[in-house]
């Protein structure tokens, strides 16, 4: 074992501890004698809470109301991908590099494919606020540049000596507005926003040479939004490899938002000549039976467009309103909701 694993696994036992769980963290082994075709399009889900929520001694259950390790699980239900995000000095730890490591780890040795979701952030960073991190909060704009730069190469250097690598890496969330306001908020000054997403693709090609790199927008149905914030990246050389989107429906525009989105999706592809993600996407948990519905429409369509790389659920593995997000997919007692079912084509 390399030093830096070891100085890595000393860390995470730190950080379990510091975080107040004191059991061991469920763990599903890969058989390596069996290999897995876990290719094509992507079936994934962003799972980020999952380490913190099982320090609350909160369970998974299959069908059979079984308890399973909850990436395991996902997989025995269609997915093939896990997303995960990651923030620079989040105060409770969870969700920084060494909990996106033990995360990572345990879906690479599943055989599951990863996108990795840089906030650029201590929080989150979202269309309503791209809140710069604590230390970054006095560096001139060549010294933010420059920490955007090491992060990316520090986490993804990371993974790489965990002999983990992932398909596909997000330089910054939901940027629709840029990110690391003020001085990259796309709104102010493009260039800006477009110069420091180039120092995170550059960084993530350095590692990773191979990395799709996305920029992620919300609001997939929105073309407009898509089309003025990447036609005003363009001119000012901003570089991507693909274009995610997020796509939470109401129920008042459930019935046209796939719609919307699968035409957004092949303006993007025709307009940029690139590929697109769904990143995220989600719907009440309560309502099951429209839950699978718009998820096996969204699926299927995304899937016949030759450039639309894949779908990811947000957090389908939250519960009782954990956090106050109810639009999981997994009911009251921890077990699959119908929604899931869309992912598995079986």
């Amino acid at each position: 074992m390399k030093i830096t694993k070891f100085l890595y696994l000393i860390v995470f036992v730190l950080f379990v501890y510091a975080c107040g769980s004191d059991d061991d963290t469920p763990v599903k082994p890969i058989d390596p004698e069996v290999p897995e075709d876990m290719s094509g399009f992507a079936k994934g889900a962003d799972v980020s809470w999952l380490t913190e929520m099982e320090s609350n001694n909160i369970a998974f259950r299959d069908t059979a109301g079984e308890e399973k390790e909850c990436i395991s699980l996902l997989k025995s239900m269609g997915m093939n991908s896990i997303r995960l995000r990651v923030w620079v000095d989040p105060a409770n730890g969870w969700c920084n590099k060494a909990d996106l490591l033990v995360k990572a780890k345990r879906a690479a040795d599943l055989n599951m494919r990863i996108l990795i979701d840089f906030h650029y952030s201590d929080v989150w960073a979202d269309p309503a606020t791209q809140t710069k991190p604590v230390a970054w909060e006095n560096y001139n704009f060549d010294e933010l540049c420059q920490a955007v730069a090491d992060h990316t190469t520090d986490v993804l250097t990371s993974l790489k000596e965990w002999g983990i690598t992932p398909e596909w890496v997000q330089v910054g969330n939901e940027t629709g507005d840029g990110m690391l306001w003020e001085d990259g908020r796309a709104t102010v000054n493009m260039a800006n926003y477009a110069t420091l997403n180039n120092f995170g693709y550059d960084a993530v090609k350095a590692v990773f040479p191979e990395a799709i790199v996305i920029i992620h927008r919300q609001e997939g149905d929105k073309n407009g939004s898509f089309r003025w914030l990447f036609d005003n990246l363009k001119a000012n050389g901003a570089k991507w490899d693909a274009i995610g989107m997020s796509l939470y429906p109401e129920q008042d525009n459930l019935e046209t938002i796939n719609d919307l989105a699968i035409a957004n999706v092949k303006d993007m592809i025709e307009r940029y000549d690139c590929d697109v993600v769904f990143c995220e996407v989600g719907y009440y948990a309560a309502l099951e039976d429209a839950s699978y519905t718009f998820l096996h429409d969204l699926i299927t369509r995304s899937k016949a467009i030759d450039r639309c790389l894949g779908v990811f659920y947000w957090e389908p593995q939250s519960y009782n309103n954990w956090k106050g997000y109810d639009k999981g997919a997994f009911d009251a007692d921890g077990m699959p909701t119908k929604a899931l079912f869309a992912f598995d084509e079986d």
